[in-house]
C-alpha cells in the first residue's frame, strides 16, 4: 500500500518508502517508538533522520522516510519448520511486552471496543456486491467467483448467524501492538527473525486479537489452517505471555465473525478499481468455508 525502493550508496543500502495510507505524524510517532525497542532487543530497522532532525521528509506534500536495509528472506508461515514458528510466537510477546515497557503514548484505562458487525448488514452488503456484479455488461472469471461466493456468504450467514460475538469489548489483557505482523513484514536470516518490519498500523488493541490474526495470516494457507503450526505459534506465544485460553477463545470467535461479516478487498476491487487483493479474496472466501466447517478444531488449536 506504499511505495518502496531499495536505494545503494557510498555509506551502504536503505528503504526508501513513500507515506501514503498514513499521516505523516503518525509516522513520526511510530519510528521514533523503533529506537526504544532496538533497545531491548528486537529486532527492527533503524530509521534515519534528516538535517533537519526528522525521520519524514515532507516533499511537495508526500511524506518520505528512510530506514537502514536489512538482508534477509521473507518465509511464508506454513514454510517455517516447528520450532522456528514456536520462535515466531515467542518474538510476537516479546515486542508486546518491549511496547508495554516503550508505549509510544498511555495505554488507555478503558478496553478497546471492537465493532461488531450485524448478520443482517452483512446480508445487505453481501447483496450490493452481488447486485455490482450482474450489472456488468462484461462479467470477468473474478466477477463470477464473486457473485458464487456472495451467494455463499449469505448461506453461511443464515445458518451461523446466531453465534457472532457477545458485546462490543473483547477480553483479556491489551496495549501496544504492531498491527500486521505476517510473513511480508519480516525477515528471517539462519533459522531467526533478522527484523520486523512496517509498523504504520501501531495501535492499541486487545492481545488475543493480534495473535490470532497472526496465526490467520500466517497458518491460512491455500484454503485451510495448518492446525499443528497454528498450535506451536501459540504455544511460542504464551511461553513469554500467559494469555488465557477464555481469551484466546474470545479473539479467534472475533476473528472468525469479522472474516464471515467483512468484504475489504471487494472494495478495493469494486470502489477503488484496485485488484491487488484479488487472489486474497479467493483464498480468504476457501478458508472462511473450511474454518467454518471446523470451528471446535480451530478454537482448540488457537487456545494452544
Amino acid at each position: 500500500m506504499n511505495r518502496n525502493w531499495r536505494i545503494s550508496t557510498s555509506r551502504g543500502c536503505f528503504a526508501v518508502k513513500q507515506i501514503i495510507d498514513v499521516p505523516p505524524g503518525t509516522v513520526r510517532r511510530n519510528l521514533g517508538t523503533l529506537s526504544a525497542l532496538a533497545t531491548d532487543g528486537i529486532p527492527v530497522c533503524t530509521p534515519l533522520v534528516n538535517t533537519s532532525g526528522d525521520t519524514v521528509a515532507e516533499i511537495d506534500g508526500r511524506g518520505y522516510c528512510v530506514i537502514e536495509w536489512v538482508d534477509g528472506a521473507h518465509v511464508r508461515g506454513s514454510d517455517l519448520p516447528l520450532d522456528q514458528v514456536a520462535l515466531l510466537g515467542e518474538q510476537l510477546a516479546r515486542i508486546h511486552r518491549a511496547l508495554a515497557e516503550n508505549a509510544p503514548a498511555p495505554v488507555p484505562a478503558v478496553p478497546p471496543v471492537a465493532e461488531v458487525t450485524g448478520a443482517a448488514k452483512a446480508v445487505a452488503a453481501a447483496d450490493r456486491y452481488l447486485a455490482t456484479v450482474t450489472a456488468l455488461d462484461d462479467p470477468t472469471a473474478f466477477d463470477r467467483s464473486v457473485a458464487e461466493a456472495m451467494e455463499a456468504r449469505k448461506q453461511l450467514l443464515g445458518k451461523y448467524g446466531d453465534l457472532h460475538p457477545l458485546g462490543e469489548v473483547p477480553a483479556g489483557p491489551y496495549g501496544w501492538t504492531h498491527g500486521d505482523f505476517q510473513y511480508r513484514n519480516i525477515l528471517w536470516r539462519q533459522g531467526h527473525v533478522a527484523a520486523v518490519l512496517d509498523w504504520d498500523r501501531l495501535r492499541v488493541r486487545p492481545y488475543a486479537e493480534e495473535v490470532t490474526r497472526t496465526a490467520q495470516v500466517q497458518f491460512g494457507v491455500e484454503g485451510r489452517f495448518d492446525l499443528e503450526r497454528v498450535s506451536a505459534f501459540v504455544s511460542g506465544y504464551r511461553r513469554v505471555i500467559d494469555l488465557s485460553a477464555e481469551d484466546l477463545a474470545d479473539g479467534v470467535r472475533r476473528l472468525w465473525w469479522k472474516r464471515m461479516t467483512d468484504f475489504w478487498q471487494l472494495c478495493f476491487h469494486y470502489k477503488r478499481g484496485d485488484d491487488s487483493f484479488d487472489d486474497l479474496f479467493l483464498d480468504d472466501e476457501a478458508l472462511l468455508h473450511w474454518w467454518t466447517g471446523r470451528l471446535d478444531e480451530v478454537q482448540v488449536a488457537m487456545t494452544g
